[in-house]
């Protein structure tokens, strides 16, 4: 059966219909247990006509990638599954771009956001992903899939001298984090993954200090936020720090080290919520 023939005639006809803007279903990495794949599909609120497309473009190995999240959503429901692999020759493949947008839920797969970043930035398949959004899909991801969420993406990189590389982040401080432009699907926080698994706190305290105005979010492996307009709720088996900046902190100039007093930190468990600006 040709699935995205099926896929062109799943008729969710969107069109006519008002702007309801949907959910993020942000995952931190990590193994996926069947309680969390169960609450991404009650985010979602999928019905037997509806379907999921995953992008699997972070990973090098996409099909591999596409497989195993598959896997853990045959296990929880019965919907059809789609693999839209976009590459640079497919950006403008409508019958996917359609197939996309038309989406009740999306998946980001996890990888390098990188590598998603530089197929679709910017292009239609950009726009499909709001779009499905804007009609009220929920959009989740994993770990890279996580971090493109944010307007402001945290690449993975670390500055060192006048190169960049992938890091340890020993110290904090400004301009050691490479920062790039996400989807922008979450716009007013930035989200960092993995983050107590790998002890990101030196990075994500260098982004806070740069970015100030922004709460900063640490999603720990098996975690995940979900985003519901401007309300966001904790899922899963471990925790998501929050950091934040009181209005007009003082800090060190650029170029000294880093001081900052008076920062907020929450840590949070499932069930635990907090409002955005």
């Amino acid at each position: 059966m040709n699935l995205l023939m099926a896929l062109s005639f799943a008729g969710i006809g969107q069109s006519g219909k008002s702007l309801r803007q949907g959910k993020l279903f942000i995952i931190g990495g990590g193994e996926r247990s069947g309680q969390l794949m169960k609450t991404l599909l009650a985010t979602a609120q999928l019905k037997k006509e509806d379907y999921i497309v995953i992008l699997p473009m972070s990973s090098e190995e996409p099909d591999t990638s596409f497989y195993y999240i598959q896997q853990d959503f045959t296990s929880v429901c019965a919907n059809t599954v789609a693999n839209l692999n976009f590459t640079k020759q497919q950006l403008n493949d409508k019958s996917w771009l359609d197939s996309l947008r038309k989406a009740k839920l999306v998946f980001i797969t996890g990888g390098d956001q990188n590598r998603f970043m530089n197929v679709v930035l910017h292009t239609p398949v950009q726009e499909a992903i709001v779009a499905a959004f804007n009609n009220g899909a929920t959009i989740a991801g994993t770990s890279a899939g996580a971090a493109i969420m944010s307007k402001q993406m945290i690449t993975g990189n670390e500055f060192s001298g006048d190169t960049v590389r992938s890091g340890t982040f020993k110290k904090i401080g400004y301009h050691l984090v490479e920062v790039k432009e996400g989807l922008g699907l979450l716009n007013t926080a930035i989200v960092d993954q993995h983050f107590i698994a790998r002890s990101r706190y030196n990075r994500l305290l260098s982004v806070l200090a740069e970015y100030p105005a922004y709460p900063c979010i640490g999603i720990d492996e098996a975690t995940a936020i979900i985003v519901s307009g401007k309300k966001i709720t904790v899922a899963g088996e471990s925790q998501v720090i929050k950091l934040t900046l009181p209005p007009n902190t003082k800090k060190t100039k650029s170029g000294g080290p880093l001081k900052m007093r008076n920062i907020n930190m929450d840590i949070l468990t499932a069930g635990d919520s907090f409002m955005l600006k």
